[in-house]
């Protein structure tokens, strides 16, 4: 018997294994979640970045076009989400490539440990050492890698990292005790004048006050003044170091601090009139509203926070 060797119809196996796997398909791929924007038709996916007084999506060099005007520039992030602080460099990169070398200001870093800073900015101390000298795993609840390309980018184009924060040991007595159990010392080391006077920030925080369960936080009235202390002290020392020096600042905060601008934005903004620009990066993993009045620029990523990285 003599057997023939059939060569196969060209693509009759790809569409074969197509067809194989449309018919055992019992269920259709979930729909990519979506944001609306208030008063704006039509929806948004991850990875727009939108305007939002003119409600339209932009490029990111429209983007980076737009905030190169402006001396203060804040980017928010969720803390464990990978993909913000990648788009944080990216938008780093993007200005001092553009403009020029620029100051950043970073949250986690509180005032007392600006020499730690300073030396590790300068190359006069290893990052090892650096991270001992401010302490990171201890004042951090996040994991540095999530952080050090930041750091390494400004370390090597930027002029330098400036600590805003107050220290965390005074902004948890206050949490705990309020801002009357303080002694002189650790008051000195806060804002001159904090702000507990905004309604609409106080309801905010209330609601997510609510939303948790506090073991140590007995009083919302003490949680709000500690949030007040972190926003206008990282505000005063914005405005501090913007009063006597003329380049661009960025500031690197998270998004609870920046939403609609009564953090830590309009609290700058009280203590010295500068143009300013806030970016939200805002995670989608479901169907989202957006208020106009949360920023100026709001970037919609994946919601990567989920996963332990």
């Amino acid at each position: 018997m003599i057997f023939m060797r059939i060569r196969p119809f060209p693509g009759l196996f790809l569409f074969t294994v197509l067809f194989a796997m449309t018919a055992c398909s019992t269920t259709k791929p979930p729909m990519p979640p979506l944001a609306s924007i208030e008063g704006v038709q039509g929806h948004f996916r991850i990875g727009r970045i939108i305007h939002l007084k003119t409600g339209k999506a932009i490029s990111f060099d429209q983007l980076i076009d737009q905030v190169g005007t402006r001396r203060l520039i804040f980017i928010g992030e969720v803390h464990n989400n990978p993909e913000h602080h990648l788009i944080q460099v990216q938008i780093l990169q993007a200005l001092m490539s553009r403009y020029a070398p620029l100051t950043a200001a970073m949250e986690f870093f509180n005032k007392t440990q600006q020499p730690a800073l300073d030396h590790y900015m300068d190359g006069s101390t290893t990052e090892t050492v650096f991270l001992k000298d401010v302490g990171w795993d201890k004042n951090w609840a996040y994991a540095y890698h999530l952080y050090r390309p930041l750091l390494l980018m400004t370390k090597e184009k930027g002029r330098k990292i400036i600590a805003i924060n107050a220290p965390n040991n005074i902004v948890k007595k206050v949490a705990r005790s309020g801002l009357s159990s303080l002694d002189p010392n650790e008051r000195n080391q806060l804002a001159g004048h904090i702000n507990l006077e905004n309604e609409s920030h106080r309801t905010y925080l209330r609601k997510i006050y609510e939303k948790h369960t506090h073991r140590d936080l007995k009083r919302f009235d003490f949680f709000y003044q500690a949030q007040c202390v972190w926003e206008d002290t990282m505000a005063e020392n914005i405005a501090k170091y913007l009063s006597k020096n003329k380049e661009k600042l960025v500031v690197l905060a998270g998004n609870g601090h920046i939403i609609n601008k009564y953090g830590i934005p309009n609290r700058t903004l009280s203590r010295i009139e500068i143009p300013m620009a806030t970016i939200l990066l805002q995670p989608l993993s479901g169907p989202l509203n957006i208020e106009r009045k949360m920023a100026d620029y709001i970037w919609l990523t994946g919601d990567c926070s989920r996963h332990n990285f």
